[in-house]
């Protein structure tokens, strides 16, 4: 569920600041600051891919960081200033200490974003999917556990599905499925042993 809290158009740098104390996630989404409350299976399935990276980060010394509650920093194709919050952001240790009294907000690529689909699924298959590529994230995954997504991404029947998309050198992302036991491949984490079932039955 989505609703507006303001009207004014609000740009990324007042959003931080005007950000309510009330339960849920917060994006700003064409100047407007709206308000998610995911389900409980939603937040299932979000925490335990952050715990699978964050176990890959440690048994690998990876310099990575890894969290549920980073902004980033994104824009439209007609240069509208967004803030939106992956489910799950793994961002270069590097860039994530460089300001620590900043606040957890991005404004550079993080190395990955995910988004667990919801209801309103087109956000991610399109608008974030094009707002990530355009911030030139290489790693994004949509998480489709309902296989809510329209059949030209899901196939007919409609399966339960993740994507991985790929940064390609041409700007584009390269969408790869993976379905029930199919390994999935990430450039970031290329020793992860992990199938969509395993999550979808977290």
């Amino acid at each position: 569920m989505i609703t507006t809290l303001t009207k004014p158009k609000t740009t990324f740098a007042q959003f931080l600041n005007q950000i309510p104390d009330e339960a849920g996630y917060y994006e700003l989404v064409n100047g407007q600051i709206m308000r998610r409350l995911p389900t409980r299976r939603h937040e299932t399935i979000a925490e335990a891919i952050t715990d699978i990276f964050k176990a890959e980060v440690k048994r690998l010394r990876l310099d990575y960081w890894v969290s549920g509650r980073i902004m980033t920093r994104t824009e439209t194709a007609a240069g509208v200033e967004q803030g939106c919050h992956p489910d799950i952001t793994v961002v270069d240790r590097a860039l994530w200490e460089s300001q620590p009294t900043a606040q957890a907000a991005l404004l550079d690529p993080p190395q990955i974003a995910v988004e667990v689909v919801s209801t309103n699924w087109e956000d991610d298959y399109i608008d974030k999917l094009d707002e990530y590529q355009r911030l030139e994230i290489p790693e994004y995954w949509i998480v489709d556990y309902l296989a809510i997504g329209s059949r030209s991404y899901l196939g007919n029947p409609k399966e339960s599905t993740v994507f991985v998309c790929v940064l390609q050198t041409d700007g584009t992302y390269q969408m790869n499925p993976y379905r029930e036991e199919e390994p999935i491949l990430s450039p970031t984490f290329p020793e992860l042993k992990l199938t969509p079932a395993a999550i979808f039955n977290c």
